[in-house]
């Protein structure tokens, strides 16, 4: 089965099941037989869907599925599209040398929001001297906070601001943190609307600029790990590719596993997702 040509590669892992692990009758010891991870190459541009599986997730996992592929295919890939995984990147680095790495801006947000929790349990810790309650200001507002700035309405932005800046310094803490993920969100807003690389330094001089300012180390280390990913997520930003196409294949892989009630056999497993999530391509793929 030939594998479709695509310019823009996602490469994503999805969860299988359990480990399974078979001891060496000679030497005693135990070794991995089933890895409960399986790793998925997808088109994340154009409509050719699953383009295969490979079992774990390690750097050699994705080096053998690319070494089955021709030299002229991986050629044609400018962009691989991935979470922010640092395996992943380097063995995009070493198979794909000539490809551009982008981070998929859902996981660059999802860190921030992660961020704004632990600040949250941290400062409520730290102040009341036990974890949040129902009756705390802050925990009732945590789901507004997690929230997109514009996607709350007036009052609910209103109620959520003045209670927590009466709260003292939980309060101040949380909406400084929260200044710091909606800054972060604006930068990778850009990609929306094609900014150029000066509205770029400047989205991104603000962010560093509050973060510096704010003096939180959770911001601090949010911070540190959007500077050392900047180059992929830069490509988000001038680019605006994402992995949007492999989350949604896990998700049939994981619809599929459990109307199957799980598989015990990887590769039959493989062969079922990918005739699942290759629907628009079986008729180019069979007369091929």
């Amino acid at each position: 089965m030939r594998v479709p040509q695509v310019t823009v590669l996602g490469i994503d892992e999805t969860r299988r099941g359990r480990p399974s692990w078979e001891q060496d009758a000679k030497t005693g010891k135990w070794r991995l037989t089933r890895d409960r991870w399986h790793t998925g190459f997808v088109d994340a541009l154009g409509h050719g869907g699953l383009l295969g599986q490979v079992e774990g997730r390690t750097v050699a996992d994705v080096l053998t599925w690319l070494a089955t592929t021709s030299l002229d295919w991986r050629k044609g890939i400018g962009y691989v599209a991935i979470d922010m995984s640092a395996t992943y990147r380097a063995a995009i680095r070493i198979g794909l040398a000539h490809a551009t790495v982008v981070v998929d801006h859902f996981h660059v947000v999802q860190l921030a929001n992660k961020m704004l929790s632990m600040v949250r349990r941290r400062t409520t810790a730290e102040t009341r001297g036990r974890r949040g309650r129902a009756s705390d200001p802050e925990w009732k507002a945590r789901r507004r906070l997690l929230r997109n700035g514009e996607d709350l309405t007036d009052d609910q932005f209103a109620t959520m601001w003045n209670t927590l800046l009466g709260e003292g310094k939980i309060g101040q803490t949380l909406l400084t943190a929260w200044i710091a993920k909606e800054n972060l969100r604006t930068l990778l807003a850009l990609a929306r609307i094609g900014a150029d690389r000066h509205q770029v330094g400047h989205a991104r001089w603000k962010f560093l600029t509050w973060y510096a300012d704010s003096d939180i180390p959770e911001v601090r280390q949010l911070a540190t790990t959007v500077d050392r990913w900047w180059p992929e997520i830069a490509a988000f930003i001038h680019t605006g590719h994402s992995n949007a196409k492999s989350e949604g294949t896990n998700r049939v892989i994981k619809l599929v596993a459990r109307a199957a009630f799980g598989f015990r056999n990887s590769d039959s497993q493989r062969l079922q997702t990918r005739c699942v999530t290759t629907r628009r391509t079986r008729g180019h793929l069979r007369t091929a």
